[in-house]
Formats: C-alpha cells, structure tokens, sequence
C-alpha cells in the first residue's frame, strides 16, 4: 500500500489537473509519520535520480528538522549527496525561521549564522510570509528544472510547524496555490492531527487528494495508572502502528486500504493486516437484532419482484401500470384511445381534453374551476 502510494507520487499530475497531494497524519500517542515521510521521501528520490518519475527534482521545506538530517537519511541509502547534485533543492526553515539568530548576530552577541552546505541549501528567515515562501519554492523548482513544462515535487517536513506561525487561511492557501502550479508534479506533507483542531484537520485533508493515518495498535484506556503493563503498550505504539490509506479517485470514489508497519534498526517494514485480526475487528462491531446483509435467495426473489413503473420487455407489448387502474383497463382503454387516435387524424382541426378522475369519492364539484365564484 505505501508502494502505491510512491508510485501515485511518482506518476505525477495529469494535464490540466492539480497535482496529487498526500498528508500524513499521527498523533502523540502513535508518532510515527516522521518515518513514513522519510519513507516517502527517499522513494521518491530513487524514482528521480533514476528518471522514472515525472519530476525531475524535489523541493524540501525543512522546518522540523536540519538539512545535515536529510543528507544523512539519503546517505544511508547509498546516495551520496554533495552540491552539485542538481536534483534537490532544500529551503530551510529550521536554522533560522524568524531571523532572530541573523539579528543577535548583526549585533555582535552570537556568531555568524552558517547556513549547512552539505545539500543545496536556501536560508529563510521569516516562516511567517507564507506568500514569499511560496515564491521562493517556485523559484528553486525552476532553478533544477527551468520554466518549460518539466515539473517538480514539493515536500514539507511538518505542517504543524508551519500552523504555528501562520494562521490556517494561509496555510491552506500556500498548498493550494503549490497543487495548482503547473510545474508541480505531486506534494506530500506531515501533520500532528491531534495537536490542532478538528477544523483546521478537516480543511487540509480535503485540499489532498490521499490521505495516510498512523492510528495506535494497543490502546490505554484512559484514566487508567501507567504500570509495567501499561508502559509496555506505549512503547509497542513507538514501534508498530495502524496504517490506514484513503485514496480520492477522479471520478469521485474513494479506496481505503489498511496495513501495519513497524519501525525497528534495519528502517520501517509495511505488512499486511492478518487474517486473525480481521476477524477479531469484526468480532469488535455490536451485535444488532436485524442482519444487514442479504442470503441468496433473498436476492433471487427481490428480482423478481416486478416494479410498478418498470417495462416488461417478455415478448408481450411493453405496459406501463399508472398506478390507478389494473392492466386489463388499461388495454381496455387503450383500444379506444387507438380509435379515438384514427378519428382525430381525420378531423385534425378538432380537439379536446380528457380528464380521469383520481377516485371515485370525489366530489362532483371538484371538476369545477375553484374560482369561478371570484369576480376577477
């Protein structure tokens, strides 16, 4: 399912639609999208340093971490990365996001704020102008792949981050103006849903186009002590969790798919859910007194059960029932009409209108034009 996921990121957009958009979501209870970014991130860069991906290039928002972090995630992959990799571009938001050091250090009171080179790295110091950190991502994707029509990926470390110092208006509108850009291939980002509110959790699930959730394995009840047994639940939820993905079709269907990962020295491993705990899931939904589904022969005889607007096509002239009157008046009536029908056709100029009455109990009366008493 993660597999998926990389190869929708790296298919990339379609002409004249916004780019696929993937948020990552976990909690503090079960806070493992960080590994399922790094995941991603590094699939990603395989599939564009080998040219199977429609990007040419990723563009990395760093604001949870440093660029030395990601050049040490890639290393450990095999790929060694110095500046003249043309590939990956990394705005850093995370030495100096509200130019505070720049300032101390204009002053004299700290040291000259270095800027890591061991990635191509761009300084921002302001975090809060979200319209100029849009511009300055365009600019670096266009630095790698210039301003024709090749594209490029956008990858934000956290969000959260971002939320902190942007109000959610801005926020939404810098991933939406980045999906809407015609040289972006596909973005992904990470999001502590439950450090947020449920609003502002709802506004950016619904500008992506994918949605993955880290949801707890083993949960605490609340108001329960920590014990031995207790501890030892939360520190299996730091190395296992649910990983649940939703997949927001074009054409208006949604996929959801499940598995498990876990995280150990060797990196994060996806493995499907097993059979047994399907069935204990199921066996977790109440217990109803009514069933919900159908048996076969419930299914053979709800077809042929014979609707009363519906055609019945067997050989026999095709009835409508009108809901008033039996078939056999109908045909009845129908033979009088398909005269009635040869007369008009002699006389074309004459005409009339024929009224049925709805029931027998109505009043006499009712035929009659309700306001005829009225002197209008």
């Amino acid at each position: 399912m993660a597999d998926q996921i990389c190869r929708v990121l790296r298919d990339g957009a379609v002409e004249g639609e916004h780019a696929p958009a993937l948020i990552i979501k976990d909690c503090t209870d079960a806070p493992l999208g960080h590994f399922v970014f790094n995941h991603i991130f590094t699939r990603l860069h395989s599939y564009v340093s080998l040219t199977k991906s429609q990007s040419k290039g990723v563009v990395l928002i760093a604001l949870s971490r440093s660029p030395s972090f990601y050049a040490r995630l890639l290393n450990a992959q095999g790929d060694v990365l110095d500046t003249s990799d043309n590939w990956l571009r990394v705005l850093d938001c995370y030495t100096d996001p509200l130019g505070w050091k720049s300032k101390l250090s204009e002053s004299g009171s700290i040291s000259k704020v270095l800027v890591e080179n061991s990635v191509n790295t761009t300084l921002c110091q302001n975090v809060k102008d979200l319209s100029n950190l849009t511009s300055k991502v365009i600019e670096l994707g266009r630095e790698m792949v210039g301003e024709g029509k090749e594209r490029f990926a956008v990858a934000i470390d956290s969000v959260s981050e971002m939320l902190r110092h942007a109000p959610l208006s801005s926020v939404a509108g810098l991933l939406s103006d980045l999906r809407g850009h015609d040289q972006v291939s596909c973005m992904f980002w990470l999001l502590h849903s439950d450090l947020h509110e449920i609003v502002s959790v709802a506004a950016l699930e619904y500008i992506s186009s994918m949605l993955a959730n880290v949801e707890v394995i083993a949960q605490v009840p609340n108001g329960q002590k920590f014990n031995s047994e207790n501890l030892s639940l939360i520190e299996q939820n730091f190395r296992r969790g649910r990983f649940h993905v939703r997949f927001k079709r074009r054409n208006g269907r949604v996929r959801l798919m499940s598995e498990e990962l876990s995280v150990d020295q060797s990196g994060i491993k996806f493995v499907p859910v097993s059979s047994e705990e399907l069935v204990i899931a199921q066996s977790l939904v109440p217990k109803v007194q009514f069933n919900l589904q159908l048996s076969e022969k419930e299914r053979d005889d709800r077809a042929k059960v014979v609707l009363p607007f519906e055609h019945q096509d067997n050989v026999k002239t095709t009835q409508i029932y009108d809901g008033r009157r039996s078939l056999s008046e109908n045909q009845h009536e129908n033979k009088h009409e398909a005269a009635d029908d040869v007369q008009k056709t002699e006389n074309p100029g004459n005409g009339e209108i024929i009224y049925f009455r709805d029931s027998d109990d109505e009043m006499p009366d009712s035929d009659e034009d309700p306001d005829d008493d009225l002197d209008i």
